[in-house]
């Protein structure tokens, strides 16, 4: 502990000397006051200019140059016009470019951002954290983001109702766009007063200019805009939209002899209901039933060897939307109170079958609906409510014609509430959030917890213009269930209280509950000058678990964490901007044991000709673990060092392009590690465009867990040295005909194949050296007989135990193919199709031959998909 309180004193008071060098730039608001259009006609959107209504207000521009070179005059002028009705705000843009030849038109996707484009943000909770973000190509495609964490995080999920039009002049370009005030939101009173922000993209010059300047080193975005006015007895909107669907899907797949599930095709027809209800303008309501999410992108593919659990995105859309409410990380990496990938995941049982028999296992769990509740008052509360029902799900399970349904997953409710509460002029918030989940189990299914409920308390504090924060949170949990439920939760490696070597857990199977707490406190400057630090501590107690609707990886650890930031900001005639990160880490568990100390390195550099070059560099002299051994004793692993190096070219370019390495080494040879990374994205026409995402790693470890036996009273961990190579490569095709018209292609193959040399076992497991750590077997000890190793230790001719053979070749393909028609807004045609297999592969093949084998020549599942949506606005 005295080397933990020393080194964050060191690192806390050489940041303190020298981030006194200035404080925040004060720049002067600047307010555009608006106007109606009175007795005049709303403009028509057309990208025309000539409306009567553009009349009532004045052309506002002296836009400054935000990117590459801070604080000074745009290479071409802009300017912009706002006026509003009853129902919608407008907006109009002239765009002055004096190479006409040189504007870019690309095409893409929505929320793509290709090419040149205009864009306003407005923060209508005028809380100075959270905004709404419209952009508008000059190609005409839209893009719509939802701001939060006053500019940190920007959600293009988020898709509202509006439109816009774009045209080509002699002078430049113009825009018009028209907002419907139902999708903002705002409170009720006689003049509103909004934060605005208006920004415009140079693409050939990756020039960014803003209406209202933001100096580069501030320490926020959306608490920098300026104001807009004059928006006078408008009328909150509620919003009332209900999008019914319906969906054809056709399944075809590999006929297997005898199984009647596999006959080769499927057909089934589904529909369902998604509604969004305006309880106030401040708050609305979602409820989705029986939806589908037939058209969301295949998760990548990915495998894990140190037992722990794999973390994937949401990527469906019911879920995305409003998730910044919702979020609520505690710690670090993924850590958080609500996962929404919990729900409707794949069934946790497994049926039982016996010789001949065949199953029709389900996927996902079906969701039977779901409702949210969410939104942002003018007063400064943030609120969510989420409620999902998930059904009963059975396996049908034939006997030679004779079928019986076995169950695999109850009846189960999800419940997640939050709130956050602004105050001290937006400067502060406190917030709170509660989480249960209940399932009515039946059957055989008491190796599921029956409830857990999780709860926590956040907050944060800025000061001296955000320049400085504290924040903090802490979380508690509670899971309930049978002997054998919590039995397991306790033996699981998030836990662990079955290691041998734990003086202060111990595995209790009476027990039917289990508690625990987490939480964080971290203070920190996050602008002003060019200096930046945090510190702090987060802790997981040894009963902590959220597994049931949020994610937690580990378990009973204590980390302290510390960092410096150097940001070179100023342009030069060689870079635009440069920043170098220090951090030092340290992880104790509650047992006092000190498990972690770790340095990094890391740093940027974008170039004046707007390429990049990234690396890292980590050493880690200490590093134990207590799960490497599932449930033995804790496991010293080498002193290790890595170092990545990243690059990349000119994101503007037809053609451009990153590569990278990653790379580990542990002392005495015990480890090696090495990826290699090459992506490139290729934009032949304004309409076509072709990325590949490519990688390939090695790895090579003297101590890979393989398993554990008991014999003569003696429990051996085993290892293994493993030799792992790993390819995937994600390909995507995309063809815009127009920006409400596409066709996108996602297509990857993964392969990972071990093989494993020279097992041992595990000696002394926290021995400084790995002579001293484990112990080989010799060759007379053990023999590879029929798939099983055969181990006979003390070499008397009597087999003392045995273990399978752990090579492996994992080899798994997912695609699609989507066609997606906006036929009018908000309302949508997808035609899918989808491939994919899994399968194991011979481990003494080769990765390209596996590919061959195992994935061009095999006959793979195919999905055919067609899903109509149709949005009332009522």
């Amino acid at each position: 502990m005295l080397k933990f309180s020393l080194t964050s004193a060191l690192v806390f008071l050489t940041t303190a000397l020298f981030s006194q060098e200035s404080a925040n730039i004060q720049v002067p608001k600047r307010v555009y006051t608006t106007n109606s259009v009175e007795n005049k006609k709303s403009p028509v959107i057309d990208g025309y200019l000539t409306d009567a209504a553009w009349n009532n207000v004045e052309w506002q521009g002296d836009f400054v140059e935000w990117r590459p070179d801070e604080n000074t005059s745009p290479t071409q002028p802009t300017k912009f016009k706002i006026v509003y009705d009853d129902k919608f705000l407008y907006v109009a843009f002239k765009c002055y470019d004096a190479d006409l030849d040189k504007i870019e038109k690309r095409l893409s996707r929505r929320d793509g951002f290709q090419g040149d484009w205009v864009e306003i943000n407005i923060d209508s909770y005028n809380d100075k954290r959270t905004a709404f973000s419209f952009t508008f190509t000059v190609a005409g495609v839209k893009g719509d983001e939802f701001i939060s964490e006053n500019g940190s995080s920007w959600d293009s999920s988020w898709n509202p109702i509006w439109y816009g039009s774009s045209k080509l002049d002699d002078e430049g370009w113009t825009a018009e766009l028209k907002i419907p005030f139902s999708q903002l939101k705002f409170g009720d009173a006689k003049e509103q007063v909004w934060g605005l922000q208006v920004k415009r993209r140079i693409f050939r010059a990756e020039e960014r200019s803003i209406w209202q300047r933001i100096p580069l080193e501030s320490s926020g975005y959306v608490s920098e805009f300026g104001e807009l006015r004059g928006l006078l007895n408008i009328k909150p909107q509620k919003q009332l939209e209900i999008q019914p669907f319906v969906v054809n899907q056709y399944d075809s797949y590999p006929k297997e002899v005898g199984n009647p599930y596999r006959d080769g095709s499927d057909y089934k027809f589904n529909g369902g209901l998604d509604a969004k209800i305006g309880i106030t303008n401040d708050l609305t309501l979602d409820l989705t039933v029986n939806p589908d999410f037939g058209q969301v992108e295949a998760d990548p593919g990915a495998i894990a060897l140190d037992g722990f659990q794999i973390f994937f995105r949401e990527q469906r859309p019911f879920f995305i939307e409003n998730k910044n409410i919702f979020d609520y990380e505690f710690g670090s990496g993924q850590d958080n109170l609500f996962y929404s990938r919990r729900i409707g995941r794949n069934p946790h049982g497994r049926p039982s079958l016996e010789d001949g028999e065949y199953a029709d296992v389900p996927k996902n769990t079906t969701i039977l609906g779901a409702a949210k509740f969410s939104g942002k008052t003018k007063s400064g509360w943030s609120l969510g409510l989420l409620e999902s029902v998930t059904g009963k799900m059975y396996a049908e399970i034939d006997a030679n014609g004779e079928k019986r349904d076995e169950l695999v997953e109850p009846l189960t409710n999800y419940l997640v509430a939050r709130a956050q509460k602004d105050f001290n002029n937006r400067n502060s918030y406190v917030g709170a959030i509660f989480t249960s989940t209940n399932r009515r189990l039946e059957d055989d299914l008491d190796f599921l917890r029956k409830s857990a409920v999780s709860a926590g308390v956040d907050f944060k504090h800025n000061w001296k213009n955000r320049e400085y924060y504290v924040e903090g949170n802490f979380v508690a949990s509670s899971v309930r269930g049978s002997k054998e439920a919590i039995t397991n939760t306790q033996k699981s490696i998030t836990h662990l209280f079955n290691r041998v070597d734990a003086g202060h857990v111990r595995l209790d199977t009476s027990r039917t509950s289990l508690s625990g707490t987490g939480g964080k406190l971290e203070f920190g400057k996050a602008g002003g000058g060019n200096w930046r630090y945090e510190g702090g501590v987060l802790w997981y107690s040894p009963e902590l678990e959220l597994n049931d609707i949020g994610f937690l990886r580990q378990a009973d650890k204590i980390t302290q964490f510390a960092e410096v930031q150097r940001l070179f900001l100023k342009p030069t005639d060689f870079y635009r901007n440069i920043r170098l990160q220090l951090g030092q880490y340290s992880t104790f568990d509650f047992d006092g044991n000190y498990n972690i100390m770790s340095y990094q390195f890391n740093g940027n550099i974008s170039y004046k000709n707007n390429w990049w070059t990234e690396v890292e560099a980590t050493y880690n002299p200490v590093f134990y673990s207590n799960a490497n051994l599932r449930g033995g004793p804790r496991w010293r692993y080498a002193k290790e060092g890595g170092l990545a190096l990243f690059a990349g070219s000119d994101n503007r370019k037809k053609f451009y392009s990153t590569v990278g390495y990653v790379g580990n080494r542990g002392a005495e040879d015990t480890f090696s590690y090495n990826r290699y990374v090459f992506r490139f994205t290729y934009q032949p026409v304004d309409a076509f465009s072709l990325s590949m995402d490519n990688e390939f790693s090695t790895e090579k470890s003297k101590t890979q867990y393989v398993t554990q036996r008991t014999a003569n009273n003696i429990t051996r961990y085993i290892l293994g040295e493993i030799d792992q190579n790993t390819f995937s490569s994600s390909i995507r095709l995309n063809y815009n005909l127009n920006p409400n018209l596409s066709l996108q292609y996602y297509g990857q193959p993964f392969i990972s194949r071990g093989t494993y040399t020279n097992f041992n076992y595990v000696n002394n497991p926290i021995a400084s050296s790995i002579d001293d750590r484990i112990t080989l077997y010799g060759a007379n000890q053990i023999a590879l007989e029929n798939g099983m190793y055969i181990v006979d230790e003390d070499a008397n001719g009597i087999a003392d135990y045995e273990f399978g053979d752990p090579d492996f070749s994992f080899v798994q393909f997912r695609s699609n193919l989507v066609l997606r028609w906006e036929y009018i807004p908000g309302s949508e045609i997808f035609l899918v199709w989808s491939q994919g297999l899994t399968g194991n592969a011979n481990p003494d093949d080769a990765l390209g031959r596996s590919l061959n084998r195992q994935i061009l020549d095999r006959k793979k599942d195919n999905t055919i998909l067609l899903k109509a949506t149709y949005r009332f606005i009522l």
